[in-house]
């Protein structure tokens, strides 16, 4: 592990051959696991795991208590909120035109950002499935959830289910990850009020849009 700035390394649990370039700064109670590269300037709150081989670049931000399971690639200009699950096998994108070299075959292109680099937010409490391919310039939004293997190449609404090549709206998913409703086949007359079998949290849905109602509402 070469030299890093730690938020408090005595507090992190870094495999020996875990590698960490300077600037990266590691939360209390995060576990690094074996063979995972993390480029310089991330930073990764408390609480988080990074399963074994996964790769994250420079200048990610990542919350706390994030979970990132083995052989993950996560590129530039990403942003992972607080309690996201990254499957296995999931590969983050930061360039929709990209070229290994000039035009004219001249010159390597540099692998900085630039003028095409465009970011990808993914937010609280979200899930991305294993083997997912996620595209760039787009938001997943809170609690959503991602099918495994899917292709996502659009925004994803709150607490939305989506899954395929490409990705598309198949339902809505609670906070704890239960169906909430799965669209479908389901007539237009779609209930306004949704609530979760398994918790019983309570969720409105309008224009396709589901927003949480108060704990003891609906």
């Amino acid at each position: 592990m070469t030299a890093s700035v730690c938020t408090d390394p005595s507090l992190a649990r870094i495999h020996p051959t875990a590698i960490l370039e300077a600037g990266v700064e590691i939360g209390a109670g995060t576990s690094i696991w074996d063979s995972v590269h993390i480029r310089r300037s991330t930073r990764l709150g408390a609480e988080c795991i990074v399963g074994e081989k996964t790769y994250i670049a420079y200048d990610v931000r990542i919350g706390n208590r994030v979970k990132i399971n083995a052989f993950v690639y996560i590129c530039n200009a990403v942003t992972i909120e607080d309690g996201v699950m990254i499957g296995a096998g999931v590969v983050f994108t930061n360039d929709r035109y990209p070229r290994a070299t000039t035009p004219d075959l001249g010159l390597m292109r540099p692998s900085e950002p630039g003028e095409h680099t465009l970011p990808t937010l993914v937010r609280e409490g979200a899930t991305i499935g294993a083997a997912s391919a996620i595209g760039c310039d787009l938001v997943i939004g809170r609690f959503a959830m991602v099918g495994m293997g899917s292709v996502v190449t659009r925004s994803v609404s709150d607490f939305a289910l989506v899954f395929g090549n490409p990705a598309r709206c198949a339902g809505y998913v609670c906070r704890c990850g239960f169906p909430l409703l799965r669209s479908r086949g389901v007539a237009p007359e779609v209930p306004a009020e949704l609530r979760c079998s398994d918790c019983s949290r309570s969720y409105n849905l309008h224009n396709r849009m589901v927003t949480e109602l108060p704990q003891g509402a609906g």
